[in-house]
């Protein structure tokens, strides 16, 4: 028969070499494959074996027609079980990565039994690859993985730079009031303050690698097919509209993991992405709980802190005397093992777990849950707004803080925690939003937002028909 499938468009689907986008990246791969593409998905060799470490051996052989394939992150081979850093990576991947991954599209090429690759679906912030896309003449689409708002204030980079406003001319600008400077030429974003903006302009080297990199990277998508934002219209419209005068292919496909939940195949939903090994008897505990009586806590996948920062978040929640989840990766603090104070545990006793990973989706979704002590990390926000839980925001980095900006002053579902974390300040928003009016405004606020997110992947709705223009793009 020669090669198999010789019309059935073939995507290579490749993420930025982290939990956080590795994980849409997937669910995007999977939609793509309900509509027909066969898929190669490309994993740093890092990042593959922490997979096979998590999820066990067997868990990356795909299907026949779903294959899962490595190329190297340029960095020294490591056997650490923790994410990379990330300027050094985003420095390697874009001055490292072009030369192997043209290397094993033109391998993929030359297999039997498989279609050519056909298009590319690669992340924003790998735009290296779109020169492949270029010399074989195939449509690439990049996928930003972070909020619409945050990919608009990066964009917005260079005026910052123009304007004299970054980088910063002494450190004392972080603490004397100057990240309160409001913005008011961004449009879409009214009434922001240069501390929502992402972190990475809070530098005071003209040359680091932060500052350029995301601007970079985003003014780069104009060459690429479409670019596509795993958010829905109604949450980010003006944001939106603003990004579409620069971008007009610009399509919402999210939230994701609300179209992904639609796919049937057990196979596929089979295939996981979490680099830490996921504890699932956490459901079962929170399956022994009333309704909305649990406070989640979980830092994501990048966030650190001190142990000072640890232990004010732990006495926080113990005295706010209300029972809780909280996960603890084993790399969560800063230059030291996660423990927390013997008295904590003893004071918790019964009325909190703690575990290392869980499946977040699942626990989000969890009706024993009733708030979210987050970082601000776009999959979270994604994911606690599909819940319908409200969120206490501590912001770590990136686009997080814009992020945390706009769940607390424009869609209503949040409140922050200052960076320099006090335990009564823990205590009182923890009160507040699980038994406080406030918290009762913004759960009901949150619960309408479920119900637009949920609107907007079912039939008819923006971000389903959306996937039929992504499809349309892809197969050329």
């Amino acid at each position: 028969m020669g090669r198999m499938g010789i019309e059935r468009p073939h995507a290579i689907c490749i993420p930025y070499p982290a939990q956080g986008h590795i994980n849409p990246m997937l669910k995007v791969a999977k939609i793509l494959h309900t509509r027909g593409f066969y898929i190669t998905f490309v994993n740093t060799e890092f990042n593959h074996k922490r997979l096979l470490k998590s999820r066990g051996p067997d868990s990356l052989k795909g299907l026949e027609d779903f294959r899962f394939r490595t190329i190297t992150d340029g960095l020294p081979p490591s056997d650490s079980d923790a994410t990379q850093d990330i300027p050094a990576l985003c420095d390697s991947t874009s001055k490292n990565c072009l030369a192997p991954f043209r290397n094993l599209v033109t391998e993929l090429n030359d297999t039997p039994g498989a279609p050519p690759i056909s298009c590319i679906v690669s992340d924003g912030v790998m735009s290296f690859t779109l020169d492949v896309a270029e010399e074989l003449r195939i449509p690439e689409v990049l996928f930003w993985t972070t909020s619409a708002c945050g990919l608009w204030a990066y964009i917005h980079y260079r005026q910052l730079i123009e304007r004299g406003l970054t980088p910063l001319k002494d450190e004392s600008y972080l603490t004397n009031g100057y990240l309160d400077t409001r913005i008011d030429w961004i449009p879409g974003m009214k009434d922001i303050r240069l501390r929502d903006l992402p972190s990475f302009f809070r530098t005071t080297d003209p040359n680091d690698i932060m500052l350029h990199f995301p601007l970079r990277e985003a003014e780069r998508a104009y060459r690429a097919s479409a670019v596509i934002i795993n958010t829905f219209e109604d949450l980010e419209s003006e944001v939106l509209y603003g990004l579409r005068g620069m971008f007009p292919r610009t399509c919402t496909i999210g939230p994701l993991s609300l179209l992904s939940n639609q796919i049937s195949d057990p196979q596929l939903n089979s295939m996981g992405s979490n680099l830490w090994k996921e504890d699932t008897k956490c459901i079962e505990w929170l399956d022994t709980k009333e309704p909305k009586s649990i406070v989640y806590v979980n830092f994501g996948s990048i966030t650190v802190m001190t142990p000072h920062q640890m232990t004010e978040f732990a006495w926080g929640l113990a005295n706010s005397k209300q029972p809780f989840l909280w996960i603890i990766r084993p790399d969560l603090v800063r230059g030291d093992s996660a423990i927390l104070p013997p008295d904590f545990l003893n004071e918790t006793k019964g009325r909190g777990l703690l575990t290392s990973w869980c499946p977040q989706e699942e626990v989000l979704c969890h009706p024993s849950v009733g708030v979210f002590l987050t970082h601000c990390g776009w999959n979270s926000m994604l994911e606690t707004i599909s819940g319908g839980v409200p969120v206490i925001c501590w912001p770590f980095f990136a686009e997080q803080q814009t992020n945390c900006r706009f769940a607390c002053a424009d869609w209503g579902i949040g409140m922050e925690i200052d960076n320099d974390v006090k335990r009564d300040e823990v205590e009182r928003l923890v009160r507040e939003l699980m038994e406080g009016e406030k918290g009762k405004e913004m759960r009901n606020k949150a619960m309408e937002w479920k119900v637009k997110a949920e609107k907007a992947t079912t039939k008819g709705g923006s971000s389903y028909v959306n996937i039929d223009k992504l499809v349309s793009v892809l197969s050329g």
